[in-house]
């Protein structure tokens, strides 16, 4: 069994819509972040009216499950208006934290009396920096993504020793910035969007040609292992050892990321910390798991800086599954448990496997067994066909189904 004095790492999952959040809450995730349309570190994302932020958090709260509003950009002066009403609606629908960069965002809202989150965009490394931070009225910081983990554990210890009241969290899975914590301009200085406002376009992660200038018609594509993009953090290898340094949560990044991306990771990292204080960790629930993030988007999996500066930056393995749209539900029989949908594309056959997912129904998967028109069994269904297919799942009208498949 795991030692009682160790507590036990809440899971931090990301939200970019609808779907996602309500993916995430169902995933196993402890709390969920996700951020206002405009003004956070994911702007393509759906994100989120601040409208919304009510209805979020009744979401959220009425499941046990924590919400953190990420307002992690730097705010410029015409915006600080904009700002306080998002902190004021924030505070009355009872965020349970907001995430911020900007001292100005973290004044306005030490001034309301809301819980006060660092976001790793202020690239912290060091336990001086903590205990300034803490001063200020900040409850938890998100280290710079720079610490390995003997980095790590000599700021928790100094955090006990000191008694410092301020949590630590970390990322645990998801893309990696080619810069230090974000901080890179490329994406502003070839389209005009800037990282630190969220909109980064990931240049990085495109392929390039390269022209010997001293020798015409010298040409190089580059593309195939990415040599400007590292690899997708993973630390389903070693979480027992993050658990051990005493880390208070774990962060999953993807805010861009689809419901089936949020739905795998986060039920990954529940089931192997769950495991961990029931002392079933193995090598085996690790390899298991690690299978089941592979399947999933990825751009192939490194270690991070956790064990020092890496160096796994290698070619990408070729993408194991893919998800294509077949229809949508019409309508769901809840005592027998079937979908009636509509195959809008392609076709669907006995034996494939499907996802279904929607605004308000988290992302799930089943095996299809049985196809039925009226009542009568068949083996494929055209485009254009409506069908009945049995789900161990309740969905809604107008849920997207997708044929998931290996590549």
């Amino acid at each position: 069994m795991a030692d009682k004095n160790i507590q036990k790492p809440e899971i931090v999952a990301p939200a970019g819509d609808w779907e996602t959040l309500t993916t995430a809450a169902d995933s196993g995730a402890d709390g969920v972040y996700f951020g206002i349309k405009e003004i956070n570190m994911r702007y393509a994302a759906g994100n989120f009216d601040i409208l919304e932020i009510k209805k979020v958090m009744k979401h959220l709260h009425e499941r046990g499950k924590k919400g953190y509003l990420a307002l992690n950009v730097f705010v410029y002066n015409k915006e600080l208006a904009k700002v306080k009403k998002i902190l004021a609606e924030a505070k009355k629908s009872e965020v349970d934290a907001v995430i911020v960069w900007d001292m100005a965002v973290l004044s306005l809202a030490k001034e309301l009396g809301l819980n006060i989150h660092l976001s790793t965009q202020a690239s912290v490394a060091n336990f001086e920096a903590v205990k300034f931070y803490s001063s200020l009225g900040v409850k938890r910081i998100v280290l710079a993504r720079e610490c390995t983990l003997e980095d790590i554990k000599e700021i928790i210890k100094k955090i006990k020793k000191e008694k410092i009241e301020c949590d630590i969290e970390t990322f645990v899975h998801g893309a990696m910035c080619v810069s230090i914590s974000g901080r890179c301009f490329l994406s502003q200085d070839a389209f005009s969007k800037s990282a630190n406002r969220g909109e980064c376009l990931q240049p990085c992660r495109r392929e390039y040609y390269i022209r010997d200038v001293q020798e015409e018609g010298k040409e190089f594509l580059l593309g195939k292992d990415y040599i400007l993009s590292p690899r997708d953090l993973c630390t389903i290898d070693f979480l027992d050892e993050l658990i051990e340094a005493g880390i208070g949560a774990f962060k999953i990044e993807g805010r861009m990321r689809p419901p089936e991306y949020v739905k795998v990771v986060t039920e990954s990292y529940r089931a192997l910390v769950d495991a961990y204080f029931k002392g079933a960790v193995s090598d085996k629930l690790k390899d298991s798991l690690k299978k089941d993030l592979s399947k999933v988007y990825n751009r192939g999996f490194t270690n991070g800086f956790y064990f020092g500066t890496p160096s796994d930056f290698g070619a990408r393995p070729e993408k194991e599954y893919e998800k294509i749209y077949l229809g949508e539900v019409i309508k769901f029989y809840k005592k027998i448990g079937v979908a009636e949908i509509i195959v809008n594309n392609g076709e669907l056959r006995v034996g494939q496997e499907v996802l279904v997912t929607g605004k308000n129904t988290p992302a799930n998967f089943a095996q299809i067994d049985e196809i039925e028109i009226e009542h009568k069994p068949i083996s494929v269904a055209a485009k254009g066909t409506k069908v009945g297919i049995k789900l161990p799942f309740e969905v809604k009208r107008k849920d997207k189904v997708f044929i998931w498949r290996k590549c």
